[in-house]
């Protein structure tokens, strides 16, 4: 009788510290990771979308012309020709970079 209750008692003690194991936290840093780089796209939307209302305000387009890529080019004030990547930055190009507007 004594070593069922022993038997008992440790079965118990294994049951209740299993329970223990499912109050631990996760691991956050796969979060952390996904807040972070959800957190930068939307900073470099935000500032591509800026510069380009800037520079539609401030300097010409040029209506003929497209970048290497098909971006929109700006002309600036001291006849240069840019475009806005996808982080805001202005990117110059010579005009043999640009590329004709394809009408389609």
């Amino acid at each position: 009788m004594k070593n069922l209750i022993k038997i008992i008692l440790c079965l118990a003690a294994i049951g209740f510290t299993g329970n223990s194991y499912a109050q631990q936290r996760k691991d956050t840093s796969k979060v952390k990771h996904e807040i972070k780089r959800t957190a930068d796209t939307v900073a470099n939307k935000t500032s591509e979308i800026a510069a380009k209302g800037a520079a539609k305000i401030t300097d010409k387009t040029y209506k003929d012309k497209v970048g290497p890529n098909g971006q929109t080019i700006y002309i600036d004030n001291q006849s240069k020709y840019y475009y806005i990547n996808s982080k805001g930055h202005k990117v110059f190009v010579t005009k043999a970079q640009l590329k004709n507007k394809s009408n389609q």
